[in-house]
């Protein structure tokens, strides 16, 4: 009868175990599929401040051209 409990102590300890191990496989996972948006938003955002300076570029042209239009 102990060697039998012994056997299902033993067999919980260890499905604990590899639920834990398992646990922290997913862990990983999520943290690298969340560095990856990441690192996919920061280029995005670099597209966006780029295209933010180059429209802010055309716009200053644009005002120039206007007051160089009224002074004549």
């Amino acid at each position: 009868m102990a060697l039998n409990m012994d056997v299902v102590i033993l067999a919980i300890i260890i499905g604990t175990l590899a639920a834990i191990v398992y646990s922290l496989r997913v862990l990983v996972l999520l943290e690298r599929r969340i560095a990856r948006m990441d690192l996919n938003i920061e280029k995005i955002t670099t597209k966006v401040m780029r295209e933010e300076y180059k429209i802010e570029k055309e716009e200053a042209k644009i005002e120039k051209a206007l007051k160089r239009g009224n002074k004549r």
